[in-house]
């Protein structure tokens, strides 16, 4: 259990924070470093069961759920006028749902139709958070914080899963572009690439346990012994988020050990 921070070191005081794919994983662990740091946090998910259930252990004055599919506008614009209206203001935006490739696709047989899919919750999902979150923001003179989730895929190549890859580059073009935009109204748009981290959805894909996906992983870094958890992904969200990075938009944030060096 993180240790809470006193109200001296709460470094999102009276801000307002959305997670989206903030059910498990990531989002899970950044919601509730995110309400432990004084932020009143909406978690959208489409796992009603585990995103109702992360919300009431977090508390109910401090968190709450709504269901929300990024890869439908609609209901991404109707989660962000809910915030609104539950809480008055939105201050970050930590848009980090997405999902794997169904498939190893490869260039050659690439089959569009799952392609489509991906990139419609990878892709279209994002920018639908970004743009409704920055919409809501300059709306109300808010200086706030979006912070997109990619992963090490956005600066590498992969021999599989090109899709996914793909997905990922687009998540920092998208951020690039919002951050260029985005700075005159005084709202940053930053971005986190973590390795591999054993989450449920990670350990879906490759059909492995947490202790086995990290064993597989780990030598890939340079850092000796460590293994990277969801803490240290929430903890790099944390710091774009907040106003320790005052002065820094428009960066990918890679979180990976030296993997990619």
């Amino acid at each position: 259990m993180a240790q809470q921070p006193s109200s001296i070191t709460k470094k999102l005081e009276a801000k307002v924070a959305v997670v989206t794919g903030g059910a498990s994983g990531i989002g899970e662990a950044t919601a509730r470093l995110f309400a432990n740091h004084g932020a009143k946090v909406v978690i959208a998910d489409i796992q009603d069961e585990k995103g109702r259930t992360v919300a009431e252990s977090i508390g109910s004055k401090n968190c709450s759920y709504v269901r929300c599919d990024v890869a439908d506008e609609e209901q991404v614009q109707r989660m962000i006028d809910s915030t609104i209206q539950t809480y008055g203001q939105l201050d970050v935006m930590f848009s980090n749902a997405g999902v794997f490739s169904k498939s190893n696709q490869l260039v050659i047989d690439l089959d569009f139709s799952e392609l489509d899919q991906l990139f419609a919750i990878n892709v279209r999902g994002m920018t639908a958070c970004v743009k409704h979150a920055a919409k809501a923001m300059v709306e109300r003179g808010v200086k706030g914080s979006i912070v997109c989730t990619a992963s090490i895929a956005a600066t590498t190549a992969g021999e599989v899963s090109t899709d996914y890859y793909m997905s990922k580059h687009a998540v920092l073009g998208l951020m690039r572009c919002a951050s260029k935009q985005l700075g005159p109204h005084g709202i940053r748009v930053n971005a986190v690439s973590p390795f591999v981290v054993a989450t449920p959805l990670a350990c879906n894909y490759f059909h492995m346990d947490v202790e086995e996906l990290e064993k597989i992983h780990q030598p890939q870094t340079s850092l000796k012994e460590a293994i990277l958890k969801v803490d240290h992904v929430a903890d790099a969200a944390l710091f774009l988020a907040s106003d320790d990075s005052t002065f820094i938009t428009g960066h990918n944030l890679v979180v990976d050990g030296g993997c990619t060096v």
